[in-house]
């Protein structure tokens, strides 16, 4: 008898963009599901977090559903969770976005908007296809065989700078900027390109996660 998929919890905070992680889990064979419901949240075997949009109203949300109790939680219960995009920005202290937004705190560290060099000029958002370098040493498993300077999509406007740089797992450039595109700290992962949209590499990631067993 087969194994039957582990139930993948995908929080829906309001932030758009859940159905493409839905359905990018479901082709792989997973059992995802997208809820707000804390039962059904605590009950999974792992929990995705993505989103699009502003740091300041997914953080109202998240507080407003209670989702934020159950994020912490799961990221406190040893489950894996994944954050995407937006979700792998309010997962730290603080963001600039929207004038100052206090984050989950989960990795501690703060998101800027981009500032570009003098004489450096790109458009805000960052959007569109862009090689990520993954780390060679200690490679999380969520992103093991993913060949680093692989193409991932981006829509941001802001980017991490986590405090400890041992978190980070993949960095990009966008106006000589180099900037945090992937993050890691024990049972919890974050990208801020959007795997579900990056074809096969993303979809490679994805299915790693759902393969994972932080323990």
């Amino acid at each position: 008898m087969s194994t039957p998929p582990s139930k993948t919890a995908i929080i829906d905070y309001e932030a758009g963009n859940l159905t493409s992680v839905q359905r990018a889990v479901q082709f792989l064979g997973g059992d995802g599901k997208v809820t707000r419901n804390p039962e059904e949240i605590r009950s999974s075997d792992r929990v995705i977090f993505p989103g699009v949009g502003a740091a300041g109203s997914s953080m109202e949300s998240l507080k407003e559903l209670g989702l934020d109790i159950e994020l912490k939680h799961a990221v406190e219960s040893g489950k894996p969770v994944l954050g995407i995009c937006v979700g792998s920005q309010v997962i730290l202290d603080h963001s600039a976005e929207d004038g100052g937004v206090k984050g989950l705190g989960f990795i501690p560290g703060n998101v800027v908007r981009f500032a570009f060099p003098e004489g450096v000029s790109r458009k805000i958002p960052h959007m569109g296809w862009n090689q990520v370098t993954f780390k060679q040493e200690n490679l999380h498993p969520v992103f093991e065989g993913i060949e680093s300077g692989t193409e991932f999509y981006f829509v941001h406007s802001y980017h991490c700078q986590p405090e400890d740089p041992s978190t980070v797992q993949g960095t990009s450039v966008y106006g000589e900027i180099e900037f945090t595109a992937a993050l890691a700290k024990d049972n919890l992962v974050a990208v801020q390109f959007h795997a579900e949209k990056s074809g096969p590499p993303g979809l490679r990631i994805i299915k790693n996660f759902l393969e994972w067993n932080p323990s």
